[in-house]
């Protein structure tokens, strides 16, 4: 009987012991998954592995005057080892690990519940850091986005540069910054060279539709922009200088501070490009030539001007924050001096102005809810103006050809917003919101020189884990458009964590995109043109369906990742521009479009190197295999290789390389005759050089861009016209360059 008396105290004892110990991150208060948790003392060896939760559930019985060993270790991060009385042990609620250098867990926020780390998420994340930026000496989006594979982008040298994403045109990708969409889409691009990196901490990127959470556009993928934000210090000061071969000089500056709860921050700055036009040297060099011969360039000249400004207070359970950020941007196309005396020509002056104000707001509600809203004001303008230029008196006037003229207006009023609850320990996570859009363009070449459109739209995800490994994220929006009728939009993703190394996912999510104002509305008639908008469109909309698989290994100093991801689009209703009658042209919604791809990834962390590999291959549909006798689709690949050495603690050697492979396609011309056309490979590397300096006060980087010296590639599906020189050529680069760019920081704390 004593036995059994004992026995049933013994396993209370045990069971009244039970405890939870959760493992956070000192540098961001996030829960570390899969930490381990090992007690040594005498006679005892006690190890216990935490949950996807980063939570440790003891259960085991301690001695309290026994002094033991404890440990608790997770990859990334550093060890902590300490020894406690056993009747400390049973206090131990929370234990925070410092991040190691070879920490690699990114925090994301873009359509998440709150701020979460990639391995967590239940889509398949990129983030692209502030130091990969800073190592490639990046300027602008184009720059970072060079280097990013199922991406290619397209260089206009007067509409800027654009990209597709998945095989699907910059019109289906949303682009946010901080949550707010950009505006300001030219032949249905945003000009990535506008977007500057001066105040970015980090981009994170989801390929596929994220339309429920951000409505139109979001289809073929969206590109976040974080801006930084906090201020460890309270005041701090920052110059940066930046300098390129082909004529490039930029300057920023960076004033913060910070008092209790207020936190402020001004940034602003100059960039400036001369032009390039090949064979230009890489460096400038004085020699003769006949007058104005030189003044066209094929890469235009260009002067930007922007600033911003940001205010956040904080107070214990809620965040407000403002931001104000202004852009301008003027680029001068010289033209040729006119035959036959060469004593005239025709310059074009493109004027660029971007407004854009934000106020956010978060708070901590009762009962584990929060409740976030945004809400901005975005402007965008562009004047393009003609002047006939005598290159004897330097005397200019205005072109007498209307349509040499033009003037745009775009202007968006939106706000979005959400009551989320989220407990670490539920089986059921949710989100309930809304996202209201009110956008007006103004032109000439817009019916009634103005137009309007509303879209207000309500939606609601969940985070459901039916089992500890699984979660399941379903979602849906509705919304009503003042114009045109909107699609019901259904998503679902589904995450599976076999163990701390193996991660499955895969989803399906219907996307869309809404007609622009444009498409809409547009009306250009004139002795060269007839084009009119169709107020009868319907919205694009996209099936899109993708797995993946995560492959992780951790060997003492090493980690070892391994993606590999399938995706597939199917679109219909596509938006065209089409003839309809005679010489008249309009959008209509025709055809079908499909692409598919297969992308694998790896990357080795080893001491002090760090390596990224990658290859992606992508078809795309031929709408003339409907009809014609040529293939369904095409196939174009790409590789990625990029490779960072630290050759001291604060000297880093860094190489990226991606080849873009051919594109081909088919066409019929103006005979019905079907013809074959593609667009060459290319391949384009970088090598840099990072150096930090007394104490983080002082960063240089330098190093050559574009080493494999590529300018131009072939293209038989190029046309000539406004904005190229040749129709068997696209731009890619100005060519080899050399570059340094040197950043001082000051701060007190």
């Amino acid at each position: 009987m004593r036995k059994l008396f004992f026995c049933v105290l013994l396993l209370g004892s045990i069971f009244s012991s039970a405890q939870q110990i959760q493992v956070f991150s000192a540098k961001d208060s996030l829960r570390v998954p899969f930490a381990t948790l090992l007690i040594n003392g005498d006679l005892i060896n006690y190890s216990k592995t935490g949950s996807d939760d980063g939570v440790i559930a003891m259960i085991h019985v301690f001695e309290d005057s026994v002094l033991y060993q404890v440990t608790i270790q997770s990859f990334g991060f550093d060890r902590v080892t300490k020894k406690y009385y056993g009747s400390q042990i049973k206090k131990i609620e929370k234990i925070y690990l410092v991040p190691s250098d070879i920490h690699l867990d990114e925090v994301v926020i873009t359509a998440q519940y709150e701020p979460t780390a990639t391995e967590k998420s239940v889509q398949k994340i990129k983030v692209i850091d502030q130091e990969k930026i800073r190592q490639m000496g990046a300027v602008n989006l184009r720059d970072v986005l060079s280097n990013q594979l199922n991406v290619r982008l397209q260089q206009d040298n007067v509409l800027g540069s654009g990209l597709t994403m998945q095989g699907l045109s910059g019109m289906n990708v949303k682009i946010l910054m901080d949550g707010v969409p950009v505006i300001g889409r030219l032949d249905g691009n945003i000009d990535l060279s506008q977007i500057n990196m001066n105040n970015v901490e980090r981009i994170e990127v989801i390929e596929g539709p994220l339309s429920v959470q951000y409505g139109t556009n979001a289809l073929a993928g969206t590109i976040n922009i974080i801006t930084k934000k906090g201020l460890q210090k309270k005041i701090s000061a920052g110059v940066t200088s930046y300098y390129e071969s082909i004529g490039t000089y930029n300057l920023n500056i960076d004033l913060a501070c910070s008092y209790k709860k207020h936190n402020l921050q001004l940034n602003g700055g100059r960039n400036y490009f001369d032009g390039w036009n090949y064979p230009d040297d890489p460096f400038f060099t004085p020699r003769e030539h006949i007058a104005d011969s030189t003044r066209f360039k094929q890469w235009k000249p260009k002067e930007q001007y922007f600033a911003n400004l940001a205010y956040q207070y904080a107070l214990k359970k809620s965040d407000i924050g403002f931001k104000s950020a202004y852009f301008d941007e003027v680029i001068i196309n010289r033209g040729y001096p006119r035959a036959p005396y060469a004593e005239n020509t025709f310059d074009d002056y493109y004027y660029t102005k971007r407004i854009d104000n934000s106020l956010s707001f978060k708070a901590k509600l009762a009962g584990n809810w929060s409740f976030t809203t945004l809400s901005a004001y975005n402007y965008y303008n562009r004047i393009k103006k003609t002047l006939y230029k005598d290159l004897t008196t330097l005397a200019e006037k205005l072109s007498e050809n209307s349509s040499d003229q033009d003037t745009s207006n775009f202007s968006l009023v939106m706000t979005r917003g959400s009551f989320v609850h989220v407990r670490p320990v539920s089986k059921m996570n949710y989100e309930l919101g809304y996202d209201l859009n009110y956008e007006s363009a103004f032109g000439k070449r817009i019916d009634k020189n103005l137009q309007y459109m509303g879209d207000y739209a309500l939606f609601a995800t969940s985070e459901y884990k039916p089992v500890t490994p699984v979660v399941v994220k379903p979602g849906l929006r509705y919304a009503y458009n003042t114009v045109y009728k909107t699609p019901l939009v259904p998503s679902l993703n589904i995450k599976y964590t076999a163990t701390d190394r193996h991660t499955f996912r895969g989803s399906y999510a219907r996307g869309f995109r809404a007609p622009t104002i444009k498409e809409l509305y547009f009306l250009f008639v004139d002795i060269n043109h007839n084009i009119i908008g169709n107020r009868e469109l319907k919205a694009e909309q996209s099936d899109n369906f993708s797995l993946s698989y995560n492959y992780n290994r951790d060997i003492k100093k090493c980690r070892v990742k391994f993606d590999l991801s399938f995706f597939y689009n199917s679109i219909f209703n596509k938006i065209d521009l089409a003839m309809v009658s005679g010489t008249s042209y309009s959008y209509v919604n025709i055809g079908r479009y499909k692409t598919y791809g297969l992308q694998l990834g790896n990357n080795l962390n080893f001491k002090k190197l760090a390596v990224q590999t990658g290859f992606n291959y992508s078809a795309r549909y031929n709408n003339l295999s409907e009809e014609e006798k040529v293939p369904e689709y095409t196939y174009s690949p790409e590789v990625l290789a990029n490779a960072t050495y630290k050759i001291k603690k604060n000297i880093n050697l860094a190489v990226f390389y991606k080849y873009t492979g051919v594109l081909p396609g088919y066409r019929k011309d103006e005979n019905n005759v079907i013809t074959q056309t593609f667009v060459s490979d290319y391949s384009v590397m970088d090598v840099t050089t990072n150096w930090i300096l007394f104490k983080d006060r002082a960063t240089i980087t330098f190093g050559c861009k574009n080493v494999l010296d590529v300018k131009n590639i072939n293209s038989t599906s190029a046309a000539a016209g406004a904005h190229n020189t040749a129709t068997a050529s696209i731009p890619v680069s100005t060519g080899r360059n050399y570059f340094i760019k040197l950043a001082l920081n000051f701060s007190k704390d």
